[in-house]
């Protein structure tokens, strides 16, 4: 699925930001929350990408957003809380980079940056509802970095950041979400 921008689809409206518009590859099928939490999970399982990387990665492929993957090296200083330095959770720094990628302004004073905010609150607010912190030292703490139980705990937070994620974005897409398709 590719999103466009609203000056390809005639949408703007005075007075208001545009909403971004869905175009899908193949009719009827449309990103799969659970499919992009696996394919994120991967990614990390893996060693391929940090959380930040595999969930930018992730959402783009998914959703098709043609962005290059030169885009992940904007995500690469986030992991282990923003450059090994324990601070905001890779993930979740991750997810509000993928939002911005789909919903941020592309011109000054564009007030698409509003609601970008907005779905970047929600984001963070859902993790914090369900972690207490976003703090990574705190989310990793008494944890070998690397160790079986780092390398557990850090799949799953960005499993689960990538399916919320991109459950806002289909959310705000208005595309319905289909369970167990996925885009080929």
């Amino acid at each position: 699925m590719a999103l466009e921008s609203p000056q390809d689809q005639g949408q703007a409206h005075e007075g208001r930001a545009a909403e971004p518009a869905c175009s899908m590859a193949k009719p009827g099928k449309s990103p799969d929350p659970s499919g992009i939490r696996k394919i994120a999970e991967e990614y990390y399982r893996s060693g391929r990408y940090y959380c930040s990387e595999a969930i930018v990665k992730t959402i783009n492929d998914e959703f098709g957003l043609g962005y290059p993957d030169d885009i992940i090296k904007l995500a690469s200083g986030f992991p282990i809380g923003m450059g090994s330095a324990g601070c905001a959770c890779g993930a979740v720094t991750g997810g509000v980079m993928a939002l911005g990628m789909v919903f941020g302004r592309e011109e000054p004073g564009d007030p698409s940056i509003d609601r970008c905010l907005a779905l970047s609150r929600e984001l963070h607010a859902f993790f914090i509802r369900r972690h207490g912190c976003i703090c990574c030292r705190t989310l990793i703490h008494g944890m070998v970095l690397k160790s079986p139980e780092h390398l557990r705990q850090c799949t799953g937070l960005t499993g689960e950041v990538a399916e919320e994620t991109a459950k806002i974005i289909l959310r705000e897409i208005d595309t319905p979400v289909r369970r167990n398709e996925r885009m080929t």
